[in-house]
């Protein structure tokens, strides 16, 4: 057993449970028109809203077969620092308590996923002399 699967599995719960909600209470195409649209996306935005959530479907998908973690891993993290930059950078640190809608959420994630993607950690190509 990978000693990634129960991040691989976490991770790719949330990113479910965050995207398949949205399909199906309208809140992807609100977030394209109602906040990427307005702060400059458009016409794009319902378009970069449904491709970041089906990117957190096609991830999870990945992780949990533990296929293509480093470039689902890539994507996810792109996605979550352009979210940190657009959305919850402005609201702080703290997600709930002292404060609300902050970047510590993604932090976190951020982490997790540079935790799976390098289980060894980072390692340096060493050549030949």
């Amino acid at each position: 057993m990978n000693g990634t699967l129960l991040l691989r599995i976490a991770v790719a719960i949330i990113l479910l449970t965050h995207s398949v909600f949205g399909m199906f209470n309208n809140g992807i195409n609100d977030f394209g028109n109602l906040y990427l649209n307005q702060i400059g996306f458009a016409p794009f935005g319902v378009l970069i809203a449904w491709s970041v959530k089906l990117s957190h479907i096609v991830a999870a998908i990945l992780f949990i077969l533990n296929k293509y973690i480093k470039p689902a891993g890539f994507v996810t993290i792109f996605v979550l620092i352009m979210g940190i930059v657009l959305v919850h950078f402005q609201e702080g640190w703290f997600v709930v308590g002292g404060g609300r809608n902050g970047v510590e959420y993604n932090f976190l994630l951020i982490c997790v996923l540079l935790a799976i993607m390098y289980p060894n950690g980072f390692k340096s190509v060493k050549t030949k002399d």
